[in-house]
């Protein structure tokens, strides 16, 4: 293998784990009960929108999965882990599979913002429809669940609002390029 290839294997691997870790202190950071369920609110959903913006579909994916399944299972929710893994490693692919279906190379810096949003909406909306469905099936109770569909929409978009904020912070600090890549 070639030098340079493998060092940026190791460092895509790195930046991965990083973001796996950024996940874990961001569910920890603030947990905000949601009233009549036994969720909570978390700022995770802004790191996993950064994590796929930088580490692309693959690793984006990944990182969010095991982040949040970690952040359940370290945080007393053992029982959400699985649920986590594949509803945040859901919401994470479809954003990057919009991402790189829709971002090209002649696009203007507000289109790309535009499709950055559009993405991490979409990908919030698949993960509020699965928790949704994760919590029905774990409570018995569907009525529970639908409570928990505007607080994960609330969720979703301060974490909408903290990734373009990091994003463009990033971008100016000319540390990300404009089309996301480190």
């Amino acid at each position: 293998m070639e030098t340079k290839a493998f060092i940026t294997k190791i460092s895509k691997l790195v930046l991965t784990a990083i973001i796996v870790a950024l996940i874990v202190l961001a569910i920890f950071l603030i947990r905000i009960p949601i009233p009549f369920t036994q969720g909570y609110l978390n700022l995770c959903d802004g790191v996993i929108f950064i994590g796929v913006m930088i580490l692309g579909r693959r690793n984006g994916a990944l990182a969010a999965a095991v982040g949040t399944m970690l952040g359940d299972i370290l945080g007393g929710f053992a029982m959400w882990a699985p649920w986590s893994f594949f509803i945040n490693g859901g919401m994470a692919l479809i954003m990057a599979l919009i991402l790189s279906a829709f971002t090209h190379d002649n696009m203007s810096e507000a289109a790309r913002w535009v499709t950055r949003i559009v993405a991490m909406a979409v990908g919030g909306l698949f993960m509020v429809f699965g928790y949704f469905i994760a919590e029905g099936l774990m409570y018995g109770n569907w009525a529970i669940a639908v409570l928990g569909i505007p607080w994960n929409i609330g969720q979703f978009a301060i974490g909408i609002v903290l990734a373009c904020m990091v994003a463009a912070a990033l971008i100016k600090a000319q540390v990300m390029k404009k089309d996301g890549t480190i």
